[in-house]
């Protein structure tokens, strides 16, 4: 190839280079650790206790945050936001104020969407131990020791 053809060359980087990766490298953020639950919120208000709970709620429902996917963590997080939402305005018609139905009728709607991708039914949690697991429980401890044979 000549000077001229190598300039108009784009080089485009492999998909795993370009994408930024969690490595060992950076301390994960407050969010991703778990220590923070919203950024720059105080967790101890009202709002934030409650999309906590709801949060904790739907992943249970799931089965545990180690059988979601990230993806569906973060929708997890959007359907209890919108939960929020949803509760303040039902709050505001039962205290007798006006409320925008269409804001409402949208909101429940993104609920009902977000919440059919994320799973409606529940998943039970699997608790039974595996074979070594349940094997190892069932060894005498160390502690107890057997009485010597009397003849």
């Amino acid at each position: 190839m000549n000077a001229r053809a190598n300039r108009n060359m784009v080089l485009v980087k492999p998909i795993a280079v370009r994408v930024p990766t969690a490595g060992k490298k950076r301390a994960p953020s407050r969010l991703s650790n778990g220590r923070d639950v919203l950024p720059d919120v105080d967790g101890r208000s009202v709002l934030a206790r409650r999309y906590r709970d709801i949060m904790g709620a739907v992943v249970s429902d799931q089965g545990g945050a180690e059988h979601l996917s990230e993806a569906q963590l973060q929708l997890v997080r959007r359907f209890s936001a919108a939960s929020i939402l949803a509760e303040q305005l039902e709050a505001r018609l039962a205290q007798g104020e006006q409320v925008n139905i269409q804001e409402y009728s949208v909101l429940v709607s993104t609920i009902v969407r977000v919440a059919q991708r994320i799973g409606l039914e529940r998943r039970a949690k699997n608790v039974t131990p595996s074979l070594n697991q349940y094997l190892s429980d069932k060894k005498p401890s160390g502690d107890v020791t057997d009485p010597e044979p009397t003849e």
